[in-house]
């Protein structure tokens, strides 16, 4: 029944996407799209690629700044490789990826699941933080693209939003109401609670996830940490800004066109479908013709962007899987770590 639910879901994300594929495709001009394909200067989205290796490898870099304080020390080829199959597990099945990387590392270092979780989710947040400062800069920037980019998308689908709003909030304070209502038979009960086998387990795994979550509070280098934080985003626009120059129509627009592709990529990337296929490519295409791009020629640049980085990840991917896979754990390391870890606790 387990295997039925994930096969269905899989199915179900996948059908989405394709849909979404063919919704974004089903208007354009086809032979005008492939003349801007074919007349794309490739050497920039090679620049694009170097920048995404540059990107994944201070992101294993930080990651692995961020287990240190763990107590656990894996070698940045480890951390890099469980990071690197994540994202292409997140291509099969969206956030499988999270629990996957930290599968790897559990299996190469003996970092355990929810620790490694733990940095994970503190990881999500740091990049929550880029992202609202990117849209904090793209609204300063761009304010009047992006603001008509935003009520074009929301005018017809949400005209009742006043009705919405109030089925919001209904859920809101039910939900509230029932979390407040567990908090009170948790506490209630909590002596008989604590004598449960199931509750200490849940405890032990809740504590060693907050302490991967807090160990961005221990760093030994908080300047380097955020400096190759800076990089990574960095990366990330200039990913967005050079294949502007692999197509004519859009090889003039400027910083502030790819500071709004890089806003609306991200949001398309982040969404609950496979590698944000189709979401990415609609959104993109979308702003690019606020700035007076054709379709024809957003989507191939959408095409050209989208494309190049997730063959990126399907190859740095699969090598990086088979790299894990044929390297045996190291045991006197594993020990090592095994020790550094107790030493930590003892020390806490």
């Amino acid at each position: 029944m387990k295997k039925l639910f994930s096969f269905l879901k899989y199915a179900l994300l996948l059908g989405v996407s394709a849909f979404l594929m063919w919704f974004a495709l089903k208007e354009l001009d086809f032979e005008k799209m492939w003349a801007e394909l074919q007349n794309a200067d490739y050497g920039w989205v090679m620049v694009s690629v170097v920048m995404g290796v540059m990107a994944y490898v201070s992101r294993a870099v930080r990651w692995q700044m961020q287990i240190r304080p763990t107590g656990y020390n894996p070698p940045l080829r480890n951390t890099y490789n469980a990071m690197m199959v994540g994202y292409l597990a997140n291509l099969v099945l969206p956030r499988m990826g999270e629990v996957v990387r930290c599968s790897m590392l559990r299996r190469s270092d003996h970092l355990p699941v929810n620790t490694g979780f733990g940095t994970v989710i503190a990881e999500r947040i740091i990049d929550m933080l880029m992202l609202l400062l990117v849209v904090g800069l793209t609204f300063l920037i761009e304010f009047g693209r992006i603001r008509d980019f935003f009520l074009g998308l929301f005018s017809d689908k949400y005209a009742n939003l006043e009705h919405s709003l109030s089925s919001f909030y209904w859920v809101f304070w039910v939900m509230l109401g029932s979390v407040v209502v567990v908090l009170f038979l948790a506490l209630r009960y909590l002596s008989r609670l604590r004598q449960n086998t199931f509750f200490r387990k849940a405890v032990g795994f809740v504590r060693g996830m907050l302490k991967g979550v807090f160990s961005i509070t221990k760093l030994d280098n908080q300047l380097a940490f955020w400096g190759h934080t800076v990089f990574v985003w960095l990366m990330y626009y200039g990913m967005s800004l050079v294949v502007f120059y692999a197509l004519p129509a859009t090889a003039d627009l400027g910083w502030g066109a790819a500071l709004s592709v890089l806003l609306v990529g991200t949001l398309g990337m982040a969404a609950p479908v496979q590698g944000g296929i189709g979401v990415y490519h609609l959104l993109v295409q979308a702003t690019l013709l606020l700035y007076g791009v054709p379709k024809e020629a957003g989507m191939a640049y959408a095409l050209l962007a989208h494309t190049s980085q997730t063959l990126l990840v399907v190859v740095m991917g699969v090598l990086s899987f088979m790299a894990g896979m044929l390297r045996r754990p190291n045991r006197a390391v594993v020990r090592q770590s095994q020790t550094n870890a107790r030493t930590h606790e003892l020390k806490r």
